[in-house]
């Protein structure tokens, strides 16, 4: 079976990449996604194996961080059913949950973080789906090229 590629964005004051590192065995669950096609891909799609680019968002600068690796395929994220958790969702059944995670493991931190702007003029990537319009997901699938790429960018 072949892996699959991922970009999942998360913003550094929330959870950055300085404590994906800190987390035990470098490895956290990547809760809290609220979007219906970002959920589809962690529950349905996402494998164990798959190679993941960390991504920080509304920050300085906007830029992906590093390699992780899916550990553990989705199973129910536990926020949606905290009150006192701000991924709460009062509908969310726990016979039948409504918001999925995954387990992703720390791989290889990039000596040069790739930032959007060189992403965005790499004419390699001007069909990745991080730099289309209107596309605000906090997890996407990527092409094992342009996964390649941004990994050959940020190892140089």
């Amino acid at each position: 079976m072949t892996n699959k590629y991922w970009l999942v964005k998360s913003e550094p004051d929330v959870f950055s990449w300085n404590d994906l590192k800190k987390s035990k065995n470098q490895t956290t669950y990547w809760d809290g996604v609220r979007n219906y096609q970002a959920r589809n891909y962690l529950r349905d799609e996402m494998k164990k194996g798959d190679l993941v680019l960390f991504y920080h968002s509304n920050a300085e600068p906007l830029a992906v961080m590093g390699v992780c690796e899916v550990v553990r395929e989705g199973y129910p994220d536990h926020t949606q059913f905290d009150p006192d958790n701000d991924h709460y969702d009062p509908k969310a059944d726990p016979k039948n949950p409504t918001w999925f995670m995954v387990d992703i493991k720390l791989k290889k931190e990039f000596k040069h973080p790739v930032t959007l702007d060189e992403i965005k003029s790499n004419p390699k990537l001007k069909n990745m789906k991080l730099v289309q319009r209107g596309n605000r997901l906090s997890v996407m699938p990527l092409t094992k090229e342009e996964f390649d790429e941004i990994v050959r960018m940020g190892t140089k």
